[in-house]
């Protein structure tokens, strides 16, 4: 293994280490406390709160914002098919030429749509009184890797600056927002237990609450 794999992979194993410690402190912190009595089913609640409460129609800041939304969307899948990749990178498992152009095209496509999101944070006057140099740092790392991403696919002598660029983001997740990737499932969890024990969720009616 080349010197900036095993950089790379270093760092990728102090990112799951740190990222194990926040995951085993909240098992640790366990279930909300709730003193009233239960109205409601928490497995349908919690279900709703990963599916339809994350639907543009369930979610003002969702269905005002469509562009921004389809955009989010792309730029996380792009960023989960990044990380699947850096593995089978790592270990110069090869793909067939159809499968990576695809792969070049789906990151282009999600890479630009980042580059998007961040400039308009910082073209909109509102977007940049509620941001912080962790938005802004954030965005650029995972915008980054995955066009470095796609730039190692097109022609490997990218590798190197691919891989040390991935350990510059692997060091920097677990210190900044991006830790959202482990807290938003927990966060979502929550709020299934919150609004199911008290029967509001999942709704009971055909339309959303806007």
């Amino acid at each position: 293994m080349t010197l900036y794999k095993t950089i790379s992979l270093a760092a990728f194993l102090i990112c799951l280490l740190i990222m194990a410690y926040h995951f085993v402190r909240l098992i640790r912190l366990g279930l909300p406390k709730e003193y009233s009595h239960r109205k409601g089913n928490l497995k349908s609640a919690i279900t709703y709160s990963f599916t339809g409460a994350m639907s543009p129609s369930g979610k003002e800041s969702a269905y005002l914002h469509l562009p921004t939304y389809t955009a989010g969307l792309l730029y996380h899948t792009g960023t989960f098919i990044c990380l699947a990749l850096y593995i089978l990178m790592l270990f110069d498992i090869s793909f067939s030429d159809t499968m990576r152009w695809i792969l070049i095209c789906v990151l282009a496509v999600s890479g630009f749509s980042g580059l998007g999101i961040f400039i308009k944070r910082i073209s909109l006057e509102k977007m940049r009184y509620i941001s912080n140099a962790d938005d802004y740092i954030s965005n650029l790392l995972v915008s980054g890797f995955q066009i470095m991403t796609l730039a190692a696919l097109l022609n490997g002598a990218f590798a190197a600056y691919y891989f040390i660029f991935s350990g510059v983001l692997f060091l920097y997740l677990p210190s900044g927002k991006l830790k959202h990737s482990l807290y938003f499932f927990a966060a979502r969890y929550h709020l299934g237990f919150f609004y199911g024990w008290r029967g509001i969720w999942p709704l009971k009616t055909h339309g959303q609450v806007k």
